[in-house]
């Protein structure tokens, strides 16, 4: 295997330079404040992971409701899902503008009012807006920010911080669906999705407690990097160079537009003090333009960093390691979602519905999953380990379960593989920390974005056509052994990342030579 996860690293920026000086570690990375944000990002989970994964109660309702097709039905829980992750490298320009407070404070409050929206709904299709859409969009933006924060705030426990969080998934899933039946049954599916979103507008608490870390601070967690991570210091000041060769937004261009835009602010706090002795009016036209500026230009600079990190010459995409990494999210969510889909009909077809009903193959999934994420965390984090091959390790072992799983016809086999399934599933919380050690913090939001992105496609696309393959076939094997060749071909992008590395330093080399 691989020496370390070092040896994939790939940091857009120049640290080299960091650590010559020897400064006092802030007491709120790795501890104090961190540990709310963790709070946070796990009661994040409970709301936004947890209420999807348990959008099969309400799907029963508007099957019944509406009297509409299984399938078009189905859609609104997909849309749901799949948008809260596609939409994550747009929320990453929310985040470079706004920051993770405010961007997952505005979520909060658009996902509340999806939900409540869609208590009214008169067909199917309103719900596609309302719920799919809307709630969807919502989630992404508080979501995405959960999970950026864990990841600012923490350096050596990172991928427990994370493993920790992300366990509200499983507990949001046991924890909403007891919920939602509650509800559904007592006041009804509308007065249930209403109080649903009354009890959604708690993500702008959560979204409160993203407090962002100061730029000293963020310094000290590279120095802590620095000195804990000395085999990276090629590895990072090579990165930095090959960067700045293909026209990183250069020094000059940021002190241009700085330039411009104090002028900007310069000529309104001029206007501003002349202003004084004019009338109220004119003053409040005045804080209005003044206003208007510094928007613009928060609006203008966020932009080009964000435009820069997919377009540009700095973007996420020269980097082949990461675009490697993107293959195989985009074949790797859609194996974890299809067991949940299936396993009740397959279940029939073996007819154990009888021991099934007493614990539901799809529970010991959700529970064995929340264990995995906080093992392999824990695991991660060993100064032995790496993150990197722990990752592999556990891809590896879900792809096999995934396609064995139809060979197994006893209660016993299926809940062995089921098991395995949701043990190896928790490399979910590791997700965060291998894109971080690929692009490093700074870039850390964007690339995180284009990551869930491609699990939402898989997420939204990888069901549907399970289905598909059913309705040819007549067999569920076939669904599994199709889903699982297609994640076993994102896999082989893993093992190759590291030779793909590789091969950057001899490039450069002969770029030298010419």
């Amino acid at each position: 295997m691989y020496a370390s996860r070092e040896d994939i690293g790939y940091d857009f920026g120049d640290d080299s330079k960091v650590g010559s000086k020897p400064i006092k570690p802030n007491p709120n990375i790795d501890g104090g404040w961190a540990w709310m944000i963790v709070l946070s990002s796990f009661l994040v989970h409970i709301l936004i992971m947890g209420s999807q994964m348990a959008l099969g109660i309400l799907n029963m309702e508007w099957l019944e409701e509406f009297n509409q097709s299984r399938g078009l039905t189905a859609w609104v829980s997909s849309l749901s899902m799949g948008i809260t992750l596609i939409v994550g490298p747009f929320i990453g320009l929310f985040i470079t503008m706004c920051g993770c407070r405010k961007t997952a404070i505005i979520g909060g409050i658009l996902n509340a009012l999806g939900w409540i929206l869609s208590a009214y709904a008169s067909n199917v299709h309103y719900l596609f807006l309302t719920f799919g859409v809307t709630a969807g969009v919502g989630s992404g933006m508080v979501y995405l920010p959960a999970v950026v924060m864990v990841g600012q705030y923490f350096q050596k426990r990172r991928a427990l911080a994370q493993g920790l969080s992300t366990t509200g998934t499983g507990f949001g899933a046991f924890l909403m669906t007891a919920l939602l039946k509650y509800l559904c049954r007592e006041f009804g599916w509308r007065n249930a999705m209403f109080i649903q979103g009354a009890i959604s507008l708690n993500l702008c608490v959560c979204g409160a407690l993203m407090r962002p870390l100061s730029h000293k601070d963020v310094n000290e967690k590279y120095v802590v990097r620095c000195n804990s991570e000395n085999n990276q210091a090629k590895a990072l000041s090579h990165s930095a160079e090959t960067l700045k060769s293909n026209g990183v937004i250069s020094e000059e261009t940021d002190k241009k537009e700085e330039a411009t835009n104090e002028e900007v602010l310069d000529s309104v706090k001029h206007i501003e003090t002349e202003g004084k002795s004019r009338s109220g009016k004119s003053m409040y036209g005045l804080l209005i333009l003044k206003t208007a500026s510094q928007l613009t230009v928060t609006v203008r600079k966020g932009f080009g960093i964000w435009y820069s990190s997919y377009f540009g010459a700095a973007s996420l995409f020269t980097n082949r390691v990461f675009v490697a990494f993107i293959i195989w999210a985009l074949f790797a969510y859609s194996s974890f979602v299809i067991p949940f889909i299936h396993l009740p009909e397959i279940v029939k077809q073996y007819n154990l519905s009888s021991q099934n009903n007493i614990f539901p193959l799809t529970s010991i999934i959700a529970i064995v999953h929340i264990f995995g994420k906080v093992i392999l965390g824990i695991i991660s984090d060993l100064p032995c380990i790496s993150t990197w091959n722990v990752f592999l390790m556990a891809n590896v072992t879900l792809v096999t379960c995934i396609l064995t799983l139809p060979l197994m016809q006893t209660y016993i086999s299926l809940a062995v593989i089921c098991a395995l399934i949701g043990f190896s599933s928790g490399y979910f919380s590791l997700m965060p920390v291998v894109t971080e050690d690929l692009v490093g913090t700074k870039h850390l939001a964007n690339a995180y974005g284009i990551i869930i992105c491609a699990n939402g496609v898989s997420a939204l696309l990888g069901p549907p056509f399970a289905g598909w393959i059913y309705d040819i076939t007549h067999k569920y094997d076939f669904s599994f052994y199709i889903c699982g060749l297609l994640y076993l071909v994102g896999i082989l992008f893993l093992f190759i990342q590291p030779y793909i590395g590789k091969k950057q330093p001899q490039e450069k080399s002969t770029e030298e030579e010419q």
